[in-house]
């Protein structure tokens, strides 16, 4: 059966070279208007898609490819028999290889005096659609939208067969590049056509306002599916703050695992604890900051009851979050008519990318998943952590990991003590939460200490030894190493270093 491959560009880097290869794979090309006049001037047998569809290019090339047997082509499905049928019945050959990019719509708009009429002619429609349906198809088509993709295509080529691995990759690639193209023109055409904001807003589900940002003056809106994790059921609409506090609780509390409970203020953790229960958790939490816990979130990871409502209505909260509430509870807590009861419907934990807007592009990065691996801590002191020192050097990581850098956090019997957060100096978030461990009547003696990153001096482990702890666990990785750890020998501390840091900014 014969082999085709589509080519229809706007950028001819290098496609008189690729189709030129192609042909010496067996593949038979088909093309439009210009790329075919291109073809037939370098000698390169071609075939028309007008010719090969029998159907004329319309309306001065607005209509060229949409056609039943260039889409019926690319997208029925090799191994489906009833696909087979349906291709042999109405005269459909495979197109296995699709080489498109777009009209320079991008280009265009840049241009010193551009008119609409040009600037629409260079929306780009049939394109598109070939390049999405071949990437749908991805299983069975090979689509490229890049010049950059030819050399690394026809080296695989030349091996025999392009690999499934490649086909997704590139099918990746082409979605990301219609969806590049898809946003310049909805954001030129909004600005030309001076569209409301509020019009945009088609599915209240992907695009929601919210009453306002970080601050009144600001507005805001949520995207995607927040409703898929949580059901706000009771209380004033959710803010902006809300959804940030309630998603760094969260995901405080699921990597503390079973009965677990946070309380989080401007995304750190004003207490946490894994107890008994989640009242038992709840009480310990709230005793390292209770006024900073006055007007915060509050999450657990366990069901909560009536006695447990009952503490809870005792102060302010701005939420209270938990898989599952009794009903009791739910009756106790509806008497705040304002606070938002929330249920989490499933984890929000989980390896998509996180992404940070800044000026003229984005920043992306891996979700920070990784924990240290029970084989890869390193004991480096001459004293070795007891079994509940161990424990409790393990809950302070963990809430170290989710505390805003420079952060340390001291911790006892899986309890936050004091935590320090944001500061710019380590020894300053040392000194803050011991003051507001002295604050609240909180005895530091025998605590145990987690620093996100090393210490680059001793300065900073010296503090911590002398607000009370006799357990500190830290990355390591400082050329000082040796001077804390001499430091922390000197005064009978044990010290474990993990080997991971857990900036957070």
């Amino acid at each position: 059966m014969k082999k085709f491959a589509l080519i229809s560009v706007s950028d001819k880097t290098g496609i008189v070279d690729f189709a030129k290869s192609l042909l010496k794979f067996d593949y038979e090309i088909l093309a439009t208007g210009n790329t075919a006049k291109l073809f037939s001037q370098n000698n390169i047998r071609v075939n028309e898609v007008s010719d090969f569809t029998g159907f004329p290019e319309i309306f001065e090339g607005r209509v060229k490819t949409l056609h039943p047997k260039i889409f019926g082509g690319i997208l029925f499905r090799r191994d489906i028999l009833q696909d087979q049928n349906q291709a042999e019945e109405n005269s459909i050959l495979p197109i296995d290889i699709v080489c498109v990019n777009l009209y320079p719509f991008v280009q265009t708009i840049k241009k010193e005096n551009a008119q609409l009429e040009e600037i629409i002619e260079n929306i780009d429609i049939g394109g598109p659609s070939l390049v999405r349906a071949a990437a749908k198809n991805y299983k069975y088509v090979s689509v490229l939208t890049s010049p950059a993709q030819y050399v690394p295509f026809l080296s695989e080529l030349e091996t025999g067969n392009i690999s499934q691995k490649t086909r997704e990759k590139l099918a990746v690639a082409a979605f990301s590049y219609t969806s590049n193209y898809d946003t310049y023109i909805a954001n030129y055409l909004e600005q030309k056509f001076e569209v409301e904001k509020s019009y945009l807003r088609i599915n209240e589900k992907l695009n929601k306002k919210l009453r306002y940002g970080e601050n009144p003056h600001q507005s805001a809106e949520i995207f995607g599916n927040f409703d898929e994790y949580f059901e706000v059921f009771h209380g004033k609409e959710i803010s902006y703050n809300n959804i940030l506090d309630l998603t760094a609780a969260i995901e405080l509390a699921e990597e503390l695992g079973d009965n677990a409970c946070t309380i989080i203020k401007h995304n750190n953790a004003a207490g946490a604890s894994v107890s008994s229960s989640p009242l038992q958790a709840y009480l310990n939490a709230l005793k390292c900051d209770p006024v900073s816990a006055f007007g915060g979130i509050v999450a657990f990871n366990n069901e909560v009851d009536a006695e447990t409502a009952e503490k809870l209505n005792e102060i302010f909260l701005e939420i209270v979050c938990a898989p599952s509430f009794s009903s009791d509870a739910i009756n106790i807590l509806k008497k705040k008519k304002d606070r938002r009861l929330i249920r989490k419907l499933k984890n929000i934990t989980h390896p998509e990318k996180t992404v940070r807007s800044i000026p003229g592009g984005f920043l992306v990065q891996d979700r920070d998943l990784i924990s240290f691996e029970y084989d890869n801590l390193k004991v480096v002191t001459n004293r070795k952590p007891t079994k509940k020192e161990f424990e409790d050097l393990t809950f302070a990581w963990i809430v170290a990991k989710h505390t805003k850098s420079n952060a340390i956090v001291f911790a006892k019997d899986k309890t936050t003590l004091g935590v320090g957060a944001g500061q710019m100096s380590r020894i300053d978030s040392a000194k803050i939460a011991f003051m507001k461990a002295q604050q609240h009547g909180l005895d530091l003696t025998n605590s145990v200490a987690a620093s996100d990153a090393f210490f680059p001096f001793a300065d900073g482990l010296l503090e911590i030894i002398k607000c009370g702890a006799t357990a500190v666990i830290q990355p390591g990785g400082s050329v000082r190493d040796q001077e804390v750890i001499d430091a922390a020998n000197q005064h009978n501390i044990t010290m474990v270093f993990t080997g991971i840091r857990h900036f957070k900014h």
